[in-house]
């Protein structure tokens, strides 16, 4: 098992993932972001209607597929939404997060002069993934169907376009309300990587081993990793522990907390109700490493990461 790029040697730990916001040194790349948004949502739009899905036009109308939002208070528009099983069904729900959304647009990898997005990327995947899925006979629960966060913000809660830290808490601990609303089964946080080297690249899983379910937490991530890897033809950057993910958070609660806030255990006043079934946070490809972002870019790639994921979840369910 090779070292997670978490803790590289000779160079900064990692930014462990959503624990913290925007630095306030990014707003003008946000200024920036909010037209290649604009220009980007066709593309991620096309890419997921060839998965025989249907992304929401104008705001407020959901996807074709959906069969309605899970009853919770403080919701975006298109966050939190329940799509049907096809067929007999399974009995089971997978609760799939498209990791970032709106003012977050997560890592921002490039293709010659062309950028791609993580919000985009990992919603494009998302999709993808449910159809599979639904297709398999599961029920599944959406954390976002649209770019937008999953808790409805305030003016309050950004700054110069950027996320505060305590909105990015508040997004991430809605998320895991969702997955326990939804009683999801497992639950499958979908990320993009990124890292200061273009050349490195690969695929890592992330667990939390706190939980009093965290054998099975263990076995999903190591499924998924098993299967994006054989799946992609990646390089195995390993199964690791959400601890492992050490870097400054913004704020003190989050660094005293330590874990990923959708996968860890409950802390009074900063999660107070944590996720309550399996779960694993997956970074398939490297976006700042050429290839692999002109990989996750395309309609092609993000099939491959679905189809690998669906293959993961199968074995997963199946036990063996």
């Amino acid at each position: 098992m090779t070292r997670p790029i978490a803790k590289p040697a000779n160079v900064p730990a990692r930014t462990r993932r959503r624990q913290r916001s925007l630095s306030l040194l990014r707003p003008a790349l946000i200024v920036a972001l909010a037209a290649t948004c604009a220009l980007a949502f066709p593309t991620v739009l096309q890419a997921v209607r060839s998965a025989g899905v249907t992304v929401a036009g104008p705001p407020g109308k959901p996807p074709g597929m959906v069969a309605g939002q899970i009853a919770m208070s403080g919701l975006q528009t298109g966050a939190c939404m329940s799509f049907p099983s096809k067929g007999g069904g399974s009995g089971k729900t997978v609760f799939i997060d498209p990791g970032h959304g709106g003012l977050d647009p997560g890592v921002v990898g490039t293709i010659g002069q062309q950028q791609v997005l993580e919000k985009d990327v990992t919603l494009a995947v998302g999709f993808r993934l449910a159809a599979l899925l639904q297709s398999d006979g599961y029920r599944v629960v959406m954390s976002r169907t649209q770019d937008s966060s999953v808790t409805r913000l305030s003016a309050s809660d950004s700054v110069t376009g950027a996320l505060t830290a305590s909105a990015e808490q508040r997004d991430l601990v809605t998320r895991a309300a969702c997955a326990n609303a939804s009683s999801a089964s497992v639950l499958v946080s979908i990320h993009f990587d990124a890292y200061d080297d273009p050349a490195v690249g690969g695929t890592e899983t992330f667990y939390d081993a706190q939980r009093a379910f965290a054998a099975e937490n263990k076995r999903l991530a190591t499924d998924l990793q098993n299967a994006l890897v054989s799946g992609l033809g990646s390089t195995d950057r390993g199964v690791w522990t959400d601890d492992q993910l050490v870097a400054p958070a913004l704020t003190v609660s989050g660094s005293i907390y330590g874990h990923l806030i959708e996968l860890g255990p409950p802390s009074p006043g900063y999660v107070d109700n944590p996720s309550q079934m399996p779960g694993a946070l997956v970074e398939p490809l490297f976006l700042t490493n050429a290839s692999e972002a002109k990989l996750a870019s395309t309609a092609s790639g993000q099939q491959r990461v679905a189809v690998a994921l669906q293959a993961g979840l199968r074995k997963f369910f199946s036990g063996a």
